[in-house]
């Protein structure tokens, strides 16, 4: 698949069996959802623009790098919040927005409920969170919302993705990155990733 990227790693392997395994408890659950998304914020930050300047070690000067733009976290709520720990922890300088989605009843399009971005997302380094991307209609709706609030740099952040979602998600915005753990097999007749590990946010808030 064309601009996705399946993290290869065996700490992943480790950390999805907890999170995959129905027994995994609320606070192991969490830290396995944390440490994934550090996982995943190193990769999906591999292109990260930086400014080089000059600081002077004890020995002498050499050179040193800032990011040149500022890094915005963009979680669709409530589900997504589950992985912002991880990526802030590998960059704390992140700012974090919001976007919280909900699916219509009679239409079943997904609809903005709230929303609250960052100044500046027009030149930031945008990535979109959300654990699981499933049919990928979220995800689009909430690309394409960032996309028309200004945002033009964007990767989406996903710990599980379906083929359906992957696909949805290149059909509608071509430009935009995915950065998974895991490409599961498929969707169930209730939109269920297969295997998956259920609902993330239920699990993450403890709420099952």
């Amino acid at each position: 698949m064309n601009n996705v990227l399946e993290v290869d790693h065996p700490v992943i392997d480790i950390y999805l069996t907890a999170l995959r395994d129905k027994t995994t408890k609320t606070a192991p659950f969490r830290r396995a959802m944390a440490n994934i998304g550090n996982i995943l914020a190193y990769h999906a930050l591999s292109e990260l623009p930086l400014t080089e300047f000059e600081v002077e070690t004890p020995i002498q000067k050499t050179s040193g790098f800032t990011p040149s733009t500022d890094v915005v976290v963009i979680p669709i709520l409530r589900a997504g919040l589950s992985l912002v720990d991880g990526i802030i922890n590998f960059i704390p300088e992140a700012k974090v927005g919001h976007i919280g989605v909900y699916r219509h009843e009679e239409t079943h399009e997904p609809v903005n409920y709230y929303h609250n971005l960052p100044n500046g997302i027009e030149d930031a380094f945008t990535l979109v969170v959300d654990p699981m991307l499933a049919t990928g209609g979220s995800g689009s709706h909430a690309v394409k919302f960032l996309k028309e609030s200004g945002a033009k740099n964007i990767r989406f952040v996903a710990l599980i993705a379906a083929p359906e979602g992957i696909e949805r998600l290149q059909t509608d915005h071509p430009d935009v990155p995915i950065i998974t753990a895991s490409i599961d097999e498929k969707l169930n007749d209730q939109a269920y990733i297969i295997p998956g590990l259920g609902d993330a946010g239920d699990r993450y808030f403890g709420t099952t």
